[in-house]
C-alpha cells in the first residue's frame, strides 16, 4: 500500500507531562501546513507472549482502547527486536554472551503481541490519515481499536493502512484514546520459502536462532484529499557541464472527484551555499494514483562526488500539493547530482566477461576500495543506534575506504546508513535485497512477491546518491539446482529494478562458479577471494593473492579474534584461556587461525590469550593488505576490491576488521595503509628469505585520486627486529600521474646475515617540501620458503582430516572432552572442556 516517503521524522521529546504520566501517550505531533506527524516509535511499547493462535482466543486485539491492562505487560522499544526486549526485562541472559544463543530458541516458537496507546489531540475530521509502518520483520496482524487492518509479509518493504474513520482525536484524552495491536507471527523457520523477503539467519556468522520484531519506526500521517506516496529526483548531466534534474512525484486523491493541483517546487543546496532552482508542476489529479513529472535546468550543478575524488555536495528538494488555498500534503528529499556509467576493464576480452566493471562517477574512474559491511551492526536491531551507524562509517572513511558493500547475505540498511555515506561521500555498491546462495520456489506467486519486495526496497532508497552499483543474487548460482531458472530469475529480478532506478546491475556475484559459467557467464567476471581461508594450507599467502587476475573482487576474506577487553565481554571468564566452548560456538576457527598465525610469523602464536590475539589481527591485517596492494596495482585492469567483512553483527571469531564494540582491530590499521588513496608499496614474490639471501623488490605507486604531483621523493629504510636501521636509500619521483599505477625501480638488499628472524621495510613518499604524502611498511621473514610450503600444507591435511569427521560448523571438533577423544569424557557441569591448541606442526 502507499505510503508517504516525506516524514523520516526521530521524535526525543515526551507528550504532555499529566498524560504521559496518567495514560502513557506515545509521540509529539508535529504539525506543519497541510500535514500532521505523529511518531509512533520509542519505548512506550507493550510486549505479551502467546502460544500461537491463543492471541486472537483470547481477545487481545479487542482490549478496549482506554483500558489499563497492556501497562503491566513487558516494555518493549519499537524500532527494535523481541530478543532485546526479553533481555532487558529480564526473561533472557543475553543471547550473545557465552552460549546462551542457545538457551534462547524458545522464543521463536511463540507469537508476540505489541501493544501500543497513544492519544490525538489535534482535529483530524476532513483529513486522510494513515498508520505507517516502515519495515515489520516478519509477518503481522495490526488492529487499531479493535478494527482489524490487515496482515502483511516481508521484512524490507513499507506498508500503511488507511484509519481516517477509526482514529479517535480529541482533546479530552478519554476521547482521544486509542490502542493499537500488532500480533508478531513466530519467525519463519526455512529461508528458502522466505529468501529475499527476510534477512538469512544462517551462514559461518550466525547460530541457529531466527530474528524477529517490529524493526523501523511507526508513525501516524495526516493530510488533505491528495497526499504525496513517493518523490524520486534523479538527474542527468549535459555535455556543456549543465544539469537536468527530473522531479517524479506519485499522487493519491483519497476524494471522489478530480482535483486541480499545483506542486511548487524548490531545489537548494543543503551542505554548501548557491541559488535556488524552482519549478511547478500544474495538473488535474483524478481519484487513485497518479504520476506526474518536471525537469528543472541547472546551468552550474554542484555535482556529488566520493570524498577522494571531490565534494559529496548535496541538494534538497521541497514541494507542495496545493488545490487554491489549502495546502494537501508537502514532501521534501535530499539527493546529490551525478552520473554513473560502467566502462569495460582494459585487458579483458568478451569471451572472458560479460559485464563492464569499471565505475564512472562524473566521467572519472572510481576504483572502489571497499570492505562488505557485514551489518546490520546488531542483527537484534533493538541494541543499535543510528549514533553507532555513524561512528561505524566515520571509521569506515577514517580507514580510506571509499566505498561500502552491502551484499546478499545481509539486509537492506535503514535510511541513516545511507544518509551518512551521502554527507562522507562514500559510494554504495548493493544487492538490492537478501538472496544469499537461496534457491527459492520457482511458484509464480512467490516470486512475483520478491520481486514486489525488491522493486519496494530500491525505490525507498533510490534518491540517495551514494547508491551507485546494484545487484541481484550473492553466490546464488554456487548451490543452484536449476541454474537455468536462477538466471531468468535473477534477469528479470534486474528488469524490474531498473524501470526504478537508472543504475548498473549484475544478476549475481561472482558469477564464476562452474554452474554460473553452464547457464553462459564467463570465467572472469569476478572472484570471491576465499579460497586462501577455506581451502587453507593449499599456499602461502603471497603464492596464492599472486595467482589472482580479475576485473573486480566483490569479496576478499580472512577471519581474526577480537581483542581482550571485547573477548571478556561475551566469553565467560572461566572460558578465556584456554579457550572453552564459547570461542566454537562465536566461530572461532582454530585450525585456520593458528595456521594463519604460521604463515605470517613462522609461529602459531599459541602462547598465551594476548599473543595469540594480536597476532590472529595482524595475520589478518597482513593477508589484506598485502592481497589489497596485489589488485590495486593491477589498476585500471581492476578496479576494485571488497574486503569481507567491515563488521560483523554479533560478537564473533571472524571476518570483521571493526568488532561488535566498535572497536578497531590492529588490522584495521594494515586496511587503511592498503586503502591510501595515493600509495606507495612494495611488490615481493615471497615473505621468507634466507640469512645469505638478497632481497629482491619492486617499488610502485598507486594514485587513485585525479591530482598530479611533480618533484617527489621515496625514502626505503631496512630495519632489524629491534627498530635498528641496516640499510636506506632514497629514489627521486619526477612525476605522478593522475589515476594511475606505476613500478618505479626494483631494489636489492643483502641480508649478510643481518637479521636472526625478521625485517621489516619501511617506505615514505615525500613530497618537494618534505611533508609525507604516503607511508607503507612490511615484515618480512628468515626462512625456507619451500619447507614453510610443506608446514602449510601439513597442517591442511590436518585440518581437512578433521573436517571430514565434522561438519564445518561443528567446533566440537576443537574440544576432546566433548567428543569423548584420548579417553576423555566431558563428565560434570563442574568442569570445563577446552580447545587442543597443541596440534602438531
Amino acid at each position: 500500500m502507499g505510503r508517504n516517503l516525506c516524514c523520516w521524522i526521530v521524535l526525543a521529546s515526551f507528550a504532555s507531562s499529566n498524560s504521559a504520566l496518567a495514560q502513557p501517550g506515545a509521540g509529539d505531533q508535529v504539525k506543519s501546513e497541510g500535514q500532521l506527524v505523529q511518531d509512533l516509535s520509542g519505548y512506550r511499547w507493550k510486549l505479551k507472549r502467546m502460544r500461537p493462535g491463543q492471541g486472537i482466543r483470547e481477545g487481545l486485539h479487542e482490549l478496549p482502547q482506554a483500558d489499563i491492562e497492556t501497562l503491566v505487560w513487558m516494555p518493549a522499544r519499537v524500532p527494535g527486536d523481541v530478543y532485546t526486549d526479553l533481555w532487558k526485562a529480564g526473561a533472557l541472559d543475553d543471547p550473545y554472551f557465552g552460549r546462551n544463543s542457545v538457551k534462547a530458541q524458545w522464543v521463536m516458537y511463540d507469537e508476540w503481541w505489541y501493544s501500543l496507546q497513544f492519544n490525538v489531540s489535534e482535529d483530524l475530521s476532513g483529513k486522510v490519515v494513515r498508520l505507517e509502518f516502515d519495515g515489520v520483520d516478519y509477518g503481522c496482524e495490526v488492529w487499531l481499536n479493535g478494527h482489524a487492518l490487515g496482515r502483511h509479509e516481508g521484512m524490507f518493504s513499507p506498508f500503511s493502512f488507511d484509519v481516517s474513520h477509526l482514529i479517535d482525536a480529541d482533546k479530552d484524552w478519554h476521547k482521544g484514546r486509542n490502542m493499537l495491536m500488532v500480533k508478531l507471527d513466530p519467525p519463519p523457520q526455512v529461508n528458502h520459502k522466505v529468501a529475499g523477503l527476510k534477512t538469512p539467519w544462517f551462514g559461518d556468522y550466525w547460530r541457529d536462532l531466527v530474528p524477529f520484531g517490529i524493526w523501523r519506526p511507526v508513525r501516524l500521517v495526516a493530510t488533505g484529499k491528495v497526499r504525496v506516496d513517493d518523490l524520486y529526483v534523479k538527474s542527468k548531466l549535459n555535455a556543456d557541464g549543465s544539469a537536468d534534474v527530473e522531479v517524479e512525484v506519485t499522487l493519491e486523491n483519497h476524494s471522489d472527484r478530480n482535483c486541480d493541483v499545483s506542486l511548487p517546487i524548490t531545489l537548494q543546496g543543503q551542505n554548501f551555499s548557491g541559488p535556488q532552482h524552482t519549478g511547478k508542476i500544474q495538473a488535474s489529479v483524478e481519484p487513485g494514483l497518479q504520476t506526474l513529472k518536471t525537469s528543472i535546468p541547472i546551468d552550474q550543478p554542484e555535482l556529488w562526488w566520493p570524498w577522494d575524488l571531490g565534494k559529496p555536495n548535496l541538494y534538497t528538494a521541497k514541494l507542495r500539493v496545493e488545490e487554491g488555498d489549502e495546502v494537501h500534503d508537502r514532501s521534501k528529499t535530499t539527493f546529490g547530482i551525478r552520473q554513473i556509467k560502467m566502462d569495460w576493464n582494459p585487458g579483458f576480452t568478451r569471451d572472458e566477461v560479460s559485464y563492464p566493471r569499471t565505475v564512472k562517477l562524473n566521467g572519472k574512474n572510481h576504483f572502489i576500495r571497499s570492505a562488505c559491511w557485514g551489518g546490520p551492526p546488531d542483527i537484534f536491531v533493538g541494541r543499535t543506534s543510528p549514533k553507532e551507524y555513524k561512528t561505524l562509517i566515520d571509521l569506515a572513511k577514517a580507514a580510506n575506504m571509499n566505498n561500502i558493500r552491502i551484499f546478499g547475505w545481509h539486509p537492506p540498511e535503514i535510511p541513516e546508513f545511507y544518509q551518512y555515506c551521502d554527507e562522507v561521500g562514500l559510494t554504495v555498491w548493493q544487492d538490492v535485497i537478501p538472496l544469499g546462495t537461496a534457491n527459492i520456489s520457482q511458484e509464480k506467486a512467490f516470486v512475483e512477491r520478491i520481486y514486489a519486495e525488491a522493486e519496494a526496497t530500491i525505490k525507498e532508497r533510490r534518491n540517495h546518491p551514494s547508491l551507485i552499483l546494484i545487484e541481484g543474487g550473492e553466490e546464488a548460482f554456487l548451490r543452484a539446482s536449476d541454474p537455468q531458472f536462477t538466471k531468468r530469475f535473477l534477469e528479470e529480478l534486474g528488469r524490474r529494478l531498473q524501470q526504478h532506478v537508472d543504475l548498473p546491475y549484475v544478476p549475481d556475484s561472482p558469477l564464476t562458479c562452474p554452474i554460473a559459467q553452464s547457464v553462459g557467464y564467463k570465467p572472469k567476471e569476478a572472484v570471491h577471494a576465499l579460497s586462501y581461508f577455506y581451502s587453507m594450507g593449499k599456499w602461502l599467502m603471497e603464492d596464492w593473492y599472486s595467482s589472482l587476475d580479475f576485473p573486480i573482487v566483490p569479496e576478499l576474506a580472512i577471519t581474526s579474534v577480537p581483542s581482550v577487553e571485547s573477548l571478556k565481554k561475551f566469553i565467560p571468564e572461566d572460558e578465556l584461556w584456554p579457550p572453552g566452548p564459547s570461542w566454537g560456538h562465536h566461530w572461532a576457527d582454530f585450525h585456520r587461525l593458528r595456521m594463519q598465525n604460521f604463515d605470517t610469523f613462522g609461529d602459531q602464536r599459541t602462547g598465551s590469550l594476548e599473543e595469540f590475539v594480536a597476532a590472529t589481527q595482524d595475520a589478518q591485517g597482513t593477508i589484506f593488505q598485502l592481497s589489497v596492494e596485489h589488485f590495486r596495482r593491477a589498476k585500471p585492469r581492476c578496479s576494485g576490491i571488497a574486503l569481507c567483512h567491515f563488521i560483523t553483527y554479533w560478537p564473533d571469531m571472524k571476518w570483521a576488521i571493526v568488532d561488535n564494540y566498535q572497536q578497531p582491530k590492529r588490522s584495521y590499521r594494515y586496511v587503511q595503509r592498503g586503502y591510501q588513496p595515493l600509495l606507495v608499496n612494495l611488490q615481493f614474490d615471497r615473505r621468507r628469505w634466507k640469512q645469505d639471501e638478497t632481497f629482491i623488490g619492486k617499488v610502485w605507486i598507486v594514485n587513485d585520486t585525479y591530482q598530479e604531483y611533480n618533484d617527489c621523493k621515496i625514502k626505503l629504510e631496512v630495519l632489524d627486529e629491534n627498530s635498528t636501521r641496516l640499510h636506506e636509500q632514497s629514489m627521486e619521483v619526477a612525476h605522478i600521474r593522475k589515476d594511475s599505477s606505476s613500478e618505479l625501480t626494483e631494489i636489492h638488499w643483502k641480508i649478510a646475515g643481518q637479521v636472526e628472524t625478521q625485517f621489516h621495510i619501511q617506505l615514505s613518499l615525500l613530497d618537494r617540501e618534505g611533508e609525507s604524502l604516503s607511508q607503507n611498511q612490511y615484515m618480512l621473514l628468515i626462512g625456507d620458503q619451500a619447507e614453510a610450503r610443506n608446514r602449510m600444507k601439513a597442517m591442511g591435511q590436518e585440518k581437512s582430516s578433521s573436517n571430514n569427521v565434522f561438519t564445518y560448523g561443528n567446533y566440537y571438533r576443537y574440544f576432546p572432552d566433548m567428543i569423548q577423544q584420548n579417553d576423555n569424557d566431558w563428565q560434570s557441569q563442574t568442569q570445563m572442556p577446552r580447545a587442543d591448541l597443541s596440534a602438531p606442526e
